[in-house]
């Protein structure tokens, strides 16, 4: 005779069975994402252990020696931990509080422009930054800002001011990494928010219109409120990458002058797995100390990420899990 727990698990079957038929179309269509997470992202994984490990190709993965946490260890006793470190979260954080609310402010802007012409031609420009390849972004400041003829040199010269060596300077290329940031995302950041505007029952406006609302009380307790978990998803994720700067434009802004100021965890990362290797700097090992150095940061930017959630779930009522 079959158990209740027989018979409930049948029946779970069955509903299982009946709701993959029923949005069978669904299933195939996320099938090939969910193919491309398998064989692209969770299968590589294996390799994690490298961190593990000193690791050498000649031996492969398992062949490798297995040595516990003793390169993450070295790192953070390594004289460099804490300048990588230090940097890492100063660009971060200045990134993160001068590039995250300036699409919100450019979203609640364009939205309040009624002329559909000049709307769209603001949107353009805006946009248009995003499409710059980060290769060719580095190369503009780095032109611009050239001290022999860089525009900005010579346009300061014509008020009498010496060339300034902006790119050279530690300080000063913080603000330019920062900055030059801002202005390229922020137009493909503002979609976002643009697309949760969209979303305003147009008879809100209406009935604050009636209520003698001026435009400023209308964004304030109609549009900001619309758009309130869109802002908290995007801040969890903001928080969730807080220390991954990206390695790219850091890179190939980078110099032997700023490189006290520009050093992150990623440049530092590219240069002890494969700049030095490929110099003969360093043995095999520095790939698994790379490796190290990479999975430690992944796991510091995960741990974030699951205390902004937590936060967001308990303060208010919106949150990614």
């Amino acid at each position: 005779m079959n158990s209740a727990f027989d018979i409930k698990l049948k029946n779970n079957k069955n509903n299982l069975a009946l709701r993959i038929k029923k949005h069978l179309p669904y299933y195939i269509f996320i099938l090939p994402t969910a193919i491309y997470l398998i064989v692209f992202i969770y299968v590589p994984m294996y390799g994690i252990q490298i961190a593990f490990r000193n690791y050498n190709p000649a031996l492969g993965i398992l062949g490798s020696r297995w040595v516990g946490l003793r390169h993450v260890r070295d790192f953070m006793e390594s004289f460099f931990f804490w300048r990588v470190v230090r940097n890492t979260l100063t660009i971060s954080i200045y990134s993160f509080l001068a590039g995250f609310p300036i699409p919100i402010l450019l979203a609640l802007v364009l939205n309040e422009i009624k002329h559909m012409l000049y709307k769209r031609t603001l949107q353009t420009i805006m946009y248009a930054p995003y499409f710059i390849s980060t290769v060719v972004m580095c190369g503009m400041i780095l032109m611009f800002l050239s001290p022999s003829d860089g525009i900005i040199n010579k346009f300061l010269g014509l008020f009498g001011m010496e060339p300034s060596h902006y790119i050279q300077s530690g300080p000063t290329w913080k603000h330019i990494f920062v900055w030059s940031g801002v202005w390229q995302m922020m137009g493909w950041n503002a979609i976002i928010y643009l697309a949760a505007l969209s979303n305003v029952d147009p008879t809100h406006y209406e009935a604050a219109t009636i209520d003698g609302a001026i435009r400023i009380q209308k964004i304030w307790h109609i549009n900001l409120p619309i758009i309130r978990p869109t802002i908290t998803i995007i801040l969890i994720l903001a928080i969730g990458n807080l220390i991954g700067v990206g390695f790219e434009k850091a890179y190939l802004l980078q110099n032997p002058l700023n490189a006290e100021y520009s050093e992150v965890i990623a440049t530092f990362i590219y240069k002890r797995a494969f700049a030095s290797a490929n110099m003969g700097l360093v043995g095999s090992a520095s790939f698994s100390f790379a490796a190290a150095i990479g999975l430690f940061n992944s796991l510091v930017n995960l741990f974030l990420l699951l205390l902004a959630n937590a936060l967001a779930r308990f303060v208010g009522d919106t949150s990614l899990f």
